[in-house]
């Protein structure tokens, strides 16, 4: 191999053909270019997807238990039981339900949830994303005998409400009275704001203690759901099918993730159809390899066929013409990902770009850099270098040596 070595960096130090010299240039910064995009682009969407996972998990459980029927008699019996479990870090009860918020300045749907505060692990998780207030005041009744409850930021804002305002709170499914069953009202004090950043979440929940969701929901002792944490968030769908087999046929476990699936789904396709999209300029790069190796055969005629009557094989020629294409793709492949990695560093420490807050969840470009993700573009890039240099190694290789002398 030390012979095709050194001819193909001797063809390619050549310096009497300028414009092909041009070629293999332009070529390079091509690779680059599209490696470099590729790095960038598949590095703020894995970002997007860690951001999007963090605060979807932050704001659900990592399993959630429910019962046929639609209200768990016994937590405490489920809960004696899924603390056996390896996998299981904490277990709470919680209550849901849609309702009705009736504020002076305005009305809205939302969706209830009590939840143990301040000691449930979802409450915990709640507490770092309060801008005002404190979960604590959720737990017993206000001195003025009102219950309190925290709004999302989105919802306080459509209402009009702030710390300390009264909003009216309807149960659809209603309570029993003398003349049968009517919607239930009561009073609420809001004590806390929280912000998420996804929007979803923030316009359209509303928590409250359990005591007090039990008893505006018309529970008793029971909940509508069990949250269930896990040593490893990841594992939650095995995890899942564990619960629902040891808790009985009357019991069903559902997964963030399978919760979430349509949006990960959509995340996954989405950064599938970029990395298609900007591996075509590695290939408009090749093109460049292409044309410039095929002049280079062109100018190299005569240069052939000497080597060709002086015993070099074909085999070897077209190696040698490989090697330049290689060269060309693992130098244009260094340069991108040095190039790339270097303007992520960029992003993620000054934070140059920023997002409007009232459409993406954060306010600056994630990024996350995935070595498997850089080492997969980067073997992309050199191997479809490597594929360009098929032909003109081939039309190297099949030169015919009194043909190529004939007019030298």
């Amino acid at each position: 191999m030390r012979f095709e070595v050194f001819l193909a960096f001797r063809f390619l130090r050549a310096r009497q053909h300028a414009f092909i010299n041009l070629i293999t240039i332009l070529s390079m910064a091509g690779v680059a270019l599209g490696v470099c995009a590729l790095i960038v682009v598949l590095s703020v969407m894995n970002g997007f997807q860690d951001e999007f996972t963090k605060k979807i998990v932050g704001m659900n459980s990592h399993v959630t238990i429910y019962k046929a029927g639609g209200i768990i008699e016994s937590p405490q019996a489920v809960v004696k039981k899924l603390d056996q479990m390896p996998q299981v870090t904490g277990v709470s009860p919680i209550v849901y339900g849609q309702v009705m918020l009736v504020a002076p300045a305005a009305a809205s749907g939302a969706i209830v949830y009590g939840l143990q505060a301040p000691d449930s692990p979802k409450a915990k998780e709640l507490a770092q994303h309060l801008v005002a207030g404190d979960l604590k005041r959720l737990s017993r009744p206000l001195g003025d005998g009102l219950w309190g409850v925290v709004l999302g930021s989105a919802l306080a804002r459509r209402l009009g409400l702030g710390m300390g305002a009264v909003v009216n709170v309807i149960n659809p499914l209603g309570e029993d009275t003398p003349v049968g069953r009517a919607p239930k009202t009561e009073p609420f004090q809001v004590v806390g704001i929280f912000e998420s950043g996804l929007y979803q979440f923030d316009s359209s929940i509303v928590f409250m203690g359990l005591a007090a969701g039990q008893r505006f929901l018309d529970l008793g002792q029971g909940v509508t759901g069990m949250e269930v944490m896990l040593k490893d968030l990841y594992q939650a769908p095995a995890v899942a099918k564990t619960i629902g087999r040891r808790l009985g046929p009357l019991y069903y476990a559902r997964d963030w993730i399978s919760t979430n699936s349509n949006l990960f789904a959509a995340l996954k396709l989405e950064k599938i159809a970029m990395f298609v999209i900007l591996i075509l300029i590695v290939f408009v790069a090749s093109f460049g390899i292409v044309s410039s190796l095929i002049m280079m055969v062109m100018v190299k005629t005569r240069d052939i066929g000497i080597l060709k009557a002086l015993g070099a094989t074909r085999a070897s020629l077209r190696r040698v013409f490989m090697l330049q294409g290689l060269f060309i793709g693992l130098v244009g492949t260094v340069v991108g990902v040095g190039g790339g990695l270097f303007l992520c560093w960029l992003l993620s420490r000054y934070h140059f770009i920023q997002l409007p807050k009232a459409v993406y969840p954060i306010n600056t470009l994630p990024v996350q850099v995935d070595p498997l993700m850089v080492a997969v573009v980067a073997a992309c890039a050199v191997l479809i270098s490597l594929l360009a240099t098929i032909y003109p190694a081939r039309v190297a290789g099949g030169l015919d040596p009194v043909r190529a002398l004939r007019y030298e």
